[in-house]
């Protein structure tokens, strides 16, 4: 007897169940992806016990022959491709014909359709291998579809089903992601960006939105929501020079281009795709973010960073207060009126005070701007090393002993092919024998770390995403460091024109609203903001 065999169809489907139907939230993706391809514009969703014991989906499209619908449950049939230039071009969300099919195999579902001539509809009903037959049904133009008792014969994986709030939660995340609400609209930046056949637009968080965790992070391509590598490694890129250690950015992105330059037939869940030209995809979300995400403290909003809506309550005066106390307050010299056309020139204004040797407060034409002035100077220096730095301006610093490594054919060529990129970064490189490298130079404040880990990191990178996005993350580590030790330190006293000066070069530098390490540099108090914390017009 033979040792293959040809597995019977049920099987074969419940296979592809355990791809395709990962839990019932990949259930109602499957027929919603359904619904928009037949064109519905009304969809309506019913669950019952976080979708384990019951999910329906009723939509207006266009619906179904009666002939199509016992087509409709059978494995690789599908009305969205038939050709390879179809698969190549595909428009649709779904098209590889297998998700009803794979859904049926583990639960009792149900079809119910109409197209638009008939004077009825039709209905077919399958559970497990058991496909019924056809029968009238009455229903306006449109489809519904009815899955019950998910995994109902196959135990062993209905076993690993969550909890009903958590399966349910489930349902919500592309929904949250359509509506992450007023924290993210409050704290983000639109996106609308043209370049040839790519389009990118969303809506991408401030420094001030990141999270501890990724799980904030959507991107569509085609109207399909993925998880891509790529995309995602441009999105972090972007985010740099502004987030640093584990802070998560948030977005929610959609990215538009030629069907024919993307496949999305890698996984049968449809969440993973592949681009024809990926570097192009890449460096284009990567530059589209970083003009969004890079303005000057002149160019930003008005409110850039969100202050606290709590309201404030004045603490009692004594009135025994010291004399002392009194006459010291009064002879403060009277601050100077600030024209209101100046105010109108410069959009952080001009400097009133400085606060306990760490803020800065500013009257501004909008209200009053309070800046963290270690924060700001911060980012100020790091911007003028990274032109020092891309001016060829780098320090480094000679190892005594070199720091020697093995290193595969691949990297050494990578090393080569890249050895001017290297030395902007500070490393100088050589082969040091058949199959070794030797680190000879490296930046100055990193000459005591792990230099064989990190241009063994670099050369990985490089090779896999190319030198000038690896080189510009690795670059902005470095500034960091500097920048913050460089910087005007807390509770050094600045006298006006020292502080003017830093508002003016704030409205001048790139990504001046936040430090670098992801931290806001400013907030804006406007007058509206005021009147409310006083109850002024009340």
């Amino acid at each position: 007897m033979s040792a293959i065999r040809v597995l019977p169809e049920l099987l074969v489907s419940q296979i592809a169940a355990g791809e395709v139907v990962e839990r019932p939230a990949s259930v109602l993706k499957e027929l919603l992806e359904n619904s928009l391809d037949a064109g519905a514009r009304a969809i309506t969703v019913a669950l019952d016990e976080g979708g384990v014991r019951r999910i329906q989906v009723e939509d207006d499209g266009q619906g179904m022959a009666v002939e199509d619908l016992p087509l409709a449950l059978a494995r690789h049939a599908t009305s969205k491709i038939g050709s390879l230039e179809d698969l190549e071009a595909v428009a649709t969300m779904g098209f590889r014909g297998e998700a009803l099919a794979a859904i049926a195999s583990v639960s009792r579902l149900s079809i119910t359709t109409r197209t638009q001539g008939p004077a009825h509809g039709s209905a077919i009903q399958a559970e497990g291998s058991e496909v019924g037959e056809v029968r009238p049904a009455a229903r306006a133009p449109g489809t519904t579809v009815a899955v019950a008792d998910l995994y109902f014969n196959t135990p062993a994986r209905r076993k690993f089903l969550r909890t009903e709030p958590t399966e349910f939660g489930h349902w919500l995340a592309e929904r949250v992601a359509a509506l992450l609400g007023a924290p993210l609209l409050d704290a983000s930046v639109p996106i609308e960006v043209q370049s040839g056949p790519l389009r990118l637009f969303g809506l991408a968080g401030t420094p001030q939105a990141a999270r501890s965790r990724a799980d904030a992070q959507y991107f569509f391509v085609n109207g399909r929501f993925v998880r891509d590598r790529l995309l995602a490694h441009a999105a972090r890129e972007a985010y740099a020079e502004l987030l640093h250690g584990a802070r998560q950015p948030t977005y929610v992105l959609f990215l538009e281009l030629d069907p024919r330059g993307v496949d999305v037939n890698v996984h049968p869940a449809k969440t993973e795709v592949r681009f024809r030209d990926s570097r192009a995809v890449h460096q284009f979300v990567l530059h589209a973010l970083q003009r969004a995400l890079s303005p000057s403290a002149a160019e930003a909003p008005v409110a850039y960073a969100a202050i606290s809506t709590e309201t404030a309550f004045q603490q009692s005066f004594s009135l025994a207060q010291s004399a002392a106390a009194y006459q010291s307050f009064m002879s403060i010299p009277e601050p100077k009126a600030i024209p209101k056309e100046d105010l109108s020139v410069h959009p952080l204004g001009y400097a009133l005070a400085q606060l306990h040797g760490i803020y800065i407060l500013a009257q501004n034409q909008a209200g009053l701007v309070l800046v963290d002035m270690h924060a700001a100077h911060e980012r100020i220096i790091m911007e003028k090393l990274k032109q020092n730095i891309d001016a060829g301006a780098v320090q480094r610093q000679s190892l005594l002993v070199p720091a020697l490594f093995r290193a595969e054919a691949l990297e050494i060529a990578t090393a080569e092919e890249n050895r001017e990129a290297l030395e902007r970064l500070g490393l100088e490189l050589s082969v040091a024998g058949p199959g070794e490298l030797a680190v000879r130079a490296a930046p100055a404040l990193l000459a005591d770390g792990d230099i064989a880990g990190l241009t063994r990191s670099l050369l990985h990178e490089i090779r896999e995403y190319g030198a000038s996005a690896v080189l510009s993350a690795r670059q902005n580590e470095l500034l960091a460091t500097m920048a913050c030790h460089a910087a005007v330190r807390a509770h050094r006293i600045l006298t006006a024109a020292e502080m003017n000066a830093l508002l003016r070069e704030m409205e001048e530098t790139e990504r001046s609203g936040s430090c670098n390490h992801g931290r806001p540099t400013w907030y804006q108090l406007t007058l509206g903001d005021l009147d409310k914390l006083f109850l002024r017009g009340r």
